[in-house]
């Protein structure tokens, strides 16, 4: 099972707008693919991607150059805690985990 967190849905809907207004549908379509292929192996292995060195039992999995997520899991569960774009002041990350 996978949760998402409101952080979470809220920063992908947001980044999903500006994906689309700035670029276009197809580059949005592109990241959604990536990010679907992410969640994908994350629930095939959760311990696949790296624990991030800012919070133990956090994984970061980068989708893009430019966003990455974060995510814990437990037994049954993965909790997408966070999309975070890259180019932003890492001090930003520590509020949203």
């Amino acid at each position: 099972m996978v949760k998402v967190s409101k952080t979470a849905e809220r920063k992908l809907s947001q980044l999903l707008g500006f994906l689309e207004k700035k670029w276009s549908v197809k580059v949005k379509l592109d990241f959604i693919k990536k990010l679907d292929k992410c969640i994908d192996l994350i629930k095939n292995d959760p311990y696949i991607f790296p624990e991030s060195d800012k919070k133990s039992g956090l994984h970061k999995c980068t989708i893009s150059k430019q966003t990455s997520l974060y995510y814990r899991f437990t037994a049954d569960t993965i909790f997408i805690i966070t999309i975070f774009d890259n180019r932003q002041n890492p001090a930003k990350l520590e509020k949203e985990i």
